[in-house]
């Protein structure tokens, strides 16, 4: 599996809604780092339900370009190849811009993804929106009441 074949396949699996095909293209140790929380997520499955999550709170999301990177250094301090996808969509009615920044290990899998969004109130809709449709699939405990 080479690093290319794998951004190209998770961007499929993205565009097309198939949340069954992005088991096999992330590492079982994979990290996921998101605007919402400090420390990134690392258990896969919680990652794979998060996907799903995303997947039915965009409204029009949609890859608009994609980058390959040299060989950048991981959290890990290895040396991983990396591609860029930038996206667009709406949540709520706010339009969101950003990009998914992957990093693959030896064996071609993502080992890491960051996500980056702008501008500051799509971030804020998008992790009130993804945080509330957590807590209705039981993935995190719902927020306290105000």
């Amino acid at each position: 599996m080479t690093a290319k074949t794998t951004a190209e396949r998770f961007r499929a699996a993205i565009e097309q809604g198939e949340l069954a095909a992005l088991d096999d293209l992330f590492a079982d140790d994979c990290l996921l780092y998101s605007l919402a929380k400090l420390k990134p997520l690392e258990d896969k499955q919680m990652i794979l339900g998060l996907f799903d999550v995303l997947l039915r709170t965009f409204e029009d999301f949609r890859y608009v370009a994609q980058y390959t990177g040299a060989a950048e250094t991981s959290a890990d301090g290895t040396e991983a190849p990396s591609e860029v996808l930038v996206f667009r969509g709406t949540v709520g009615g706010t339009e969101i811009h950003g990009i998914d920044q992957l990093h693959f290990g030896d064996d071609g899998r993502i080992k890491e993804f960051s996500v980056f969004v702008r501008p500051l109130s799509a971030a804020q809709a998008l992790s009130e929106a993804v945080l509330a449709r957590l807590a209705e699939a039981g993935l995190v405990p719902a927020p306290a009441a105000q």
